[in-house]
Order: C-alpha cells, then sequence, then structure tokens
C-alpha cells in the first residue's frame, strides 16, 4: 500500500520517528483520534501506530497529520524490501544518534581537558574551544533542540526542553563573552579556583557545560536507542518457526516446494523429526506430535486418520500425510503472532522518570531566571550584570549527571544481571518491577524441566528392578516416541548401557514389542499386554491409577507371559522451583500457576512448590485474557514462560520474564530474559531491577540536586566557570560512584 492508496478499511500499521519520551506517543495518538472516524493506539516501545480507519480512508492523511504534530511517519515497507541488516544503519534514527554521538565525544574532551585544566590553556584557547564546542552544542544536540521546539508547541516541558535551554544559553552567552565582552582577549584563562564573588559575566564562558551535557546524554540516548530495537524481534521470531520447505504430494509423487506456496487442500508428507508445515487434518499414518511449545502440554499428542495437526508442531513418531486446511495468516501461528503485536502495542509505556522531573523542574527554573533578572533590575542594577545573573541561572540548571543518572546504573545492574544471567533489555522495564504484585507462571519449561522423566519404577514382587528397567529400556531406545525416549535415558542412567533388541514392532499407537537377550518383552499400554493375557497385580494396577490421578503417564512391562511391573513418567519439577516460590512470597508478591496442561497435572506441580491458585488447561489466547483479566482487578503482572505459547502472554504482561532455555520468540516478546532457566532467577531479576531503579532515582535526585543547590549563587551573581564546571564534575562522579555499588548485588542462591 502507497501512502496515497486509499485504505479498504480496517487496520493501518505506521512507523513514528522522532519520539523520545512516552508523551510523544500520547500526543501523537490524541491528534490521530480527533480526526473523524479514526480510533489510534501509539506504543513508543515499537515505535509504530495502530490505526483503524473507515473504507477508502487515505493513509497519507494520517501521516500528515503526525508530521503536523512534529514527528515522523510512513507505511511500513513489504517484506521483501525490508533490510535484515543488524547493523546500525538499518536504523537510519540510530545511526544518526551514533554518528553525533562519536563526533562530540572527539570534540568534546578537548574543550572540557582546557577548560578544567589551566596549563592547558594556551594564548586564544578560548577560540579554540568555541571552534570545538559550538558543533556539539548545535549539530550534536540537534535532536534535543529539535524535541524541545515540538514540547513548546504543545506548551510541555521534558528532558529535552532543560538540555536544550542548558546548552542554548551556555553557548549564547559564551558568544556574547567572546565578542562584546573581554573573554576573547588574549591570555584570557579560567584559573583554577572557587571564589564566590560577582561578576558582569563578560569574562567568562561556559562552552565545556554545554559540550559536556550534550556529549553524556547522546551516550545515554543512544545505548537507550539500541536496547528499544529489539521490540519488534518478537514477531520476526514467531514467524520463522514454521518449516521453510514442504513436500507436497503431486500426482502421487513428492515435490518439495516453498512453505509460502502451500494452498488450502494440498496434501503433505511429515517425516519424524520435522515440523508440520501448516494446520491441516492427517490423512494417513499415526504418529505423536510434540505440540508442547504452542500447547503447554508436556505428554505428545498421539494423533491418526482425520486427526487435526497444528503448524510448527513437531512429528516425532511415524510418517504422516496431512490435507492443508489452513495456511498463511489464518494458522494458528500467525494468529498467536497477531496477539502477540497486540499485546505489544496495547501495553503501556512508563513515562521517563527525568522527563516527570524536568516537567516540573523547567517552569521552575525558568521563573527563577525572570525573577532574578526582574530583582536585579528593580534593584538599580546594570542590565548586563543582571542578564548574567539569570543566564547563569539557566546555565548551572542544566545538570550534566541527567544524562548519566539512568544509563550509568542501567549499564552496571544489567552487566551484574548478565554476570547472573539475567538479561535486561532496557530503562522501561524497571519502572514496571517496582509495583509487580502478581506473578503468573508457566508450569512446563518453567516450574518443570520441560522433558518428560522417568520418575518411578514399581516392579511386581519377586521381580528385580534392573532386569525390569534393562529389558523395557532396550526396547524402548529402538523408538522415536518421547515418553519411550525418557524410559531409554533413565534406564541407561540407572543400569547402564542397554543391549539391542531383536525382531522389534511399533504397535501403532499402544506400544512397543520384540525380543531382548531371547526374551519376550512387551512395553506400552495395559490394554497391549492384555492381548498377550499379562495382567498387573491388584497392588501394581493400585500403584498405575494413583499416577494417572496426578497427571502422570504410565507404562506396562511384561514379559514371559507375565506382567512384570509398570514404569511412571512425568514432567518432573526443577530442584530449586520450590525455593523460588518461596523467594517470590518474600518479595511480596502472589505466584500463580497458568498451564496448557490438565488440571490434575498442574495442581500436583502446584502443589509440590508450594503454589495456591491454579489455571489449567488454557490455550495461548486464554492466557492473554488471564493477564489482562488480572490486570483489569487492579494486579500488576509479572509473567515467567518459555514457549511460544507463552509469548503473547508475556508481552501482555506489566513485566514478561522469558527462561533462556526455552523458544526465541518468548525471549524476544518477554522483557528480561534468565538464561539458566533456573526460577531463582526470576526472585534475582525482580531484586536486581528493583534495586536498580531505586540506585536510577538516587542518581536523578543528587543530579539535581548539585545543581540546584548551585542556583541560588548563581542568583547573586557569583557564579564562575570554575563553579558550574566543578558541579557538573561531582554530580557526575556521584551518579557515577552510585552506579558502581550494584556491582555487589548478590544472587539469593548465593546468600
Amino acid at each position: 500500500m502507497s501512502a496515497s492508496a486509499p485504505a479498504s478499511g480496517g487496520g493501518i500499521e505506521l512507523e513514528i520517528g522522532g519520539m523520545t519520551c512516552a508523551s510523544c506517543a500520547n500526543r501523537i495518538e490524541r491528534k490521530l483520534n480527533r480526526l473523524e472516524g479514526v480510533e489510534a493506539t501509539v506504543n513508543y516501545a515499537t515505535e509504530k501506530a495502530r490505526v483503524t480507519v473507515p473504507d477508502g480512508y487515505d493513509p497519507a492523511l494520517l501521516v500528515a497529520e503526525v508530521e503536523k504534530t512534529g514527528y515522523t511517519a510512513q507505511l511500513p515497507a513489504p517484506p521483501e524490501e525490508t533490510s535484515t541488516d543488524s547493523d546500525d544503519e538499518a536504523d537510519p534514527e540510530l545511526a544518526s544518534l551514533r554518528q553525533r554521538l562519536i563526533g562530540s565525544i572527539v570534540l568534546t574532551v578537548p574543550v572540557i581537558a582546557m577548560a578544567m585544566i589551566p596549563a592547558l590553556q594556551f594564548t586564544h584557547w578560548q577560540w579554540g574551544s568555541l571552534a570545538l564546542a559550538a558543533p556539539v552544542i548545535v549539530w550534536g544536540a540537534w535532536p534535543f533542540h529539535r524535541a524541545a521546539w515540538t514540547n513548546l508547541k504543545h506548551g510541555t516541558a521534558t528532558m529535552d526542553t532543560l538540555i536544550s535551554m542548558g546548552t542554548s544559553v551556555a553557548l549564547l552567552w559564551s558568544l556574547y563573552a567572546l565578542f562584546l565582552g573581554t573573554a576573547g582577549e588574549p591570555g584570557m584563562t579560567h584559573p583554577f579556583e572557587f571564589t564566590i564573588a560577582p561578576s558582569d559575566g563578560a569574562a567568562n564562558i561556559y562552552l565545556e557545560v554545554g559540550a559536556g551535557v550534550t556529549m553524556f546524554i547522546l551516550a545515554g540516548r543512544y545505548f537507550e536507542k539500541r536496547s528499544k530495537r529489539q521490540a519488534g524481534a518478537a514477531l520476526r521470531a514467531l514467524l520463522e518457526l514454521g518449516a521453510k520447505e514442504v513436500a507436497v504430494l503431486r500426482d502421487g509423487v513428492e515435490v518439495r516446494i516453498p512453505t509460502a506456496d502451500l494452498r488450502v487442500g494440498d496434501e503433505f508428507v511429515v517425516r519424524p523429526g520435522e515440523k508440520i508445515a501448516t494446520d491441516g487434518v492427517v490423512v494417513s499414518g499415526t504418529s505423536a506430535v510434540d505440540a508442547s511449545m504452542l500447547t503447554g502440554e508436556s505428554v505428545p499428542v498421539e494423533v491418526g486418520e482425520g486427526d487435526a495437526v497444528t503448524g510448527a508442531t513437531v512429528n516425532a513418531g511415524g510418517r504422516l500425510t496431512v490435507r492443508a486446511t489452513r495456511v498463511g495468516s489464518d494458522t494458528q501461528l500467525a494468529q498467536m503472532a497477531q496477539l502477540v503485536e497486540d499485546a505489544q502495542t496495547g501495553k503501556a509505556e512508563v513515562q521517563r522518570l527525568a522527563d516527570r522531573i524536568s516537567g516540573v523542574f523547567v517552569p521552575i527554573v525558568i521563573a527563577v531566571a525572570v525573577a532574578t533578572l526582574g530583582a536585579w533590575l528593580g534593584a538599580g542594577f546594570p542590565a548586563a550584570a543582571a542578564f548574567t545573573a539569570a543566564v547563569a541561572v539557566l546555565v548551572i540548571a542544566c545538570p550534566c549527571a541527567l544524562g548519566l543518572a539512568t544509563p550509568t546504573a542501567l549499564l552496571v545492574g544489567t552487566g551484574r544481571g548478565a554476570q547472573m544471567g539475567i538479561l535486561i533489555k532496557g530503562p522501561e522495564v524497571l519502572e514496571s518491577t517496582r509495583t509487580v504484585d502478581t506473578v503468573v507462571l508457566d508450569k512446563t519449561g518453567t516450574v518443570t524441566s520441560g522433558r518428560m522423566t522417568l520418575t518411578d519404577v514399581i516392579a511386581e514382587p519377586g521381580v528385580d528392578r534392573a532386569q525390569l528397567l534393562r529389558l523395557a529400556g532396550a526396547l524402548e531406545d529402538s523408538s522415536e516416541h518421547p515418553i519411550a525416549q525418557a524410559i531409554a535415558r533413565g534406564a541407561t542412567e540407572e543400569v547402564g548401557p542397554l543391549p539391542s533388541p531383536e525382531d522389534f514392532a511399533n504397535v501403532e499407537g499402544r506400544g512397543v514389542q520384540g525380543v531382548v537377550e531371547g526374551v519376550a518383552v512387551v512395553v506400552g499400554r495395559e490394554s497391549l499386554l492384555a492381548d498377550w493375557s499379562q495382567r498387573l497385580s491388584a497392588e501394581v494396577a493400585e500403584a498405575k491409577a494413583r499416577a494417572e490421578g496426578e497427571g502422570r503417564t504410565v507404562v506396562a512391562v511384561g514379559w514371559d507371559g507375565r506382567a512384570r511391573g509398570i514404569l511412571v513418567v512425568a514432567d518432573a519439577v526443577k530442584p530449586t522451583s520450590a525455593e523460588a516460590i518461596r523467594g517470590l512470597r518474600e518479595l511480596g508478591l502472589m505466584p500463580i500457576l497458568l498451564t496448557g496442561d490438565n488440571e490434575a497435572v498442574a495442581t500436583r506441580i502446584a502443589a509440590e512448590v508450594g503454589i495456591d491458585e491454579v489455571i489449567a488447561e488454557v490455550l495461548p489466547q486464554d492466557k492473554v485474557d488471564v493477564v489482562a483479566r488480572l490486570q483489569g482487578e487492579g494486579r500488576v503482572v509479572a509473567m515467567v514462560g518459555d514457549g511460544v505459547n507463552d509469548a503473547p502472554a508475556l508481552a501482555q504482561a506489566d513485566l514478561g520474564l522469558a527462561m533462556g532455555t526455552g523458544t526465541d520468540v518468548a525471549i524476544e516478546a518477554a522483557d528480561i530474559t534468565l538464561v539458566r532457566g533456573d526460577l531463582r532467577s526470576a526472585v534475582d531479576a525482580i531484586r536486581l531491577s528493583r534495586k536498580t531503579l531505586s540506585t536510577i532515582k538516587t542518581n536523578l535526585f543528587w543530579a539535581f540536586a548539585y545543581n540546584t543547590a548551585a542556583i541560588p549563587v548563581a542568583a547573586l551573581g557569583m557564579l564562575n566557570p570554575m563553579l558550574a564546571g566543578a558541579a557538573m564534575a561531582l554530580s557526575s562522579v556521584f551518579v557515577v560512584g552510585n552506579s558502581l555499588r550494584l556491582r555487589g548485588f548478590r544472587s539469593v542462591s548465593a546468600e
């Protein structure tokens, strides 16, 4: 769709540029919603607007409306035109920030050095400072000036307003001092002294303050922008999950074609270990399908002729022929991608803390500057002295440490988190952890290992446990079924290498049989053993019923005309999960188990780890609804998951935490990734995030406090460049030092 082509009704997506904070997104949203028949939501994190318009609506009108607000907008490029380049150049705004940052660093370091070290102040050094600092304050800080102008047009003030105002005044006053005052005279120096005495300011320049502020804040903005670029990766990862090629039957012959060329009604072949290309119905063959990625069900689903299968699930057993029933955007995988996008678009973004403070601070500073000017003029002082004092207030009010407050704490906090296996995506994430009161936990792969495991062996009286494991394990080792593989792994771990069976045969949907070391062995459902007149004793049958009542899978074993025992397989709870649940409760959080698995399994797992509330047998779209319902009740929800089925809920939650052992989609949709796959990392992640946020708040307080304390000195006309530089340096040193304290953060498991 071109910008000028009329829309066919429904939704239009716009890529928005130039936003610097959540209030920018709110401003654009309000502007678009004023248009007749238009409903819009704008997301600051993904930098996209989703707009619902009437039939025939011209998207160019939407683009023009956004541009009138002071931002850029464009329709997304078609997929084939979208670059997959991961370099900065793939994002023009990021590339521009990077260029400005590098240029500013190169030019600013000499300016600060000359201003702070008298030995470097050669004859005419002040003009050299001007030549170096002017490009930084004008070109380097241009994004801040542009944003400040946009804010001014809308009657608001943010951190950008403060930066633009402070740096511009520092440059303009320095120009006045150089060209009309005495600062441009040969031999002018900034002596290393902190004298507090009134002056007319015409002998002082503040170029290092303006350039230094620009450099530090550009650095913070660049690294934040880089982390925010990952927001759209969840959808890309989700859509890449499907099979890329498929073997379609054409006149009885298999022909490999791209999955995108599949049509409804096509029949295709799925071999063991392959992904099912699209949603369909089994025409022939039987197999076990591993659907845990989509459904959360830990036990593979047995399918046969007439059963429905879902695209992107894995055929774990025999050969299947499937007829396609849904392709492209109609598939369950595509619908799940839409759920993730909807959740990300609707997720409220917190306003930057520094912006909220600036919104109050800027008007106060301007009021103080105006009051200073009026007071000096009213007291009969010359206009030059009055303007000097007023300008000094504006210069000192621009805190350099403001640009370091968030990035340094985030850098140290995320660095410490990375050492502990916790990856935090960006500063917006930290705001969410402060008020989280509910943690929704996926079961499979999060609380449990996510892999079928042999959990119990119950032998009939007189039967040797080791022999039971050895014979059953040997036979199951030849099967590709996930339950069979779990039994084979467990047997190998307990009794060692397994013998090779003879005359192995798979009994479709019921089990396996064969000869092991001269013994005819049957392993599978109880009904399969009954066909051989082998029946479990009352005691073992009772144990089997008890295990199945708890949601476990039971396999019966028999040989030489008798049933010999049962093997119990289940998705085992991770050893550290119970400790993690206790840790979450200690943080004041209420844990809820949310799973697509059946009620019996979920209840057993919850009781084992100490969770009281269980919501079971839910589909992926239901998980999103559950999270949204909890949020509607006023709760601030964190979601911990690992599968594709969790991705929409992770995106919907106020705080999404993905197990690093899970799928790429879950990891991309989440705000925090727990690399180790240990649920205790979720406790550490919330503790570290809260500690980092607390550090950012302390940093912001001191970033403003140092400079605010110097405002009265400036208002009295006693500010000199060394004092301004010292305030800048001291606040920056404090902020960095305070942030470095996060390196001492320790994991709960290490305490």
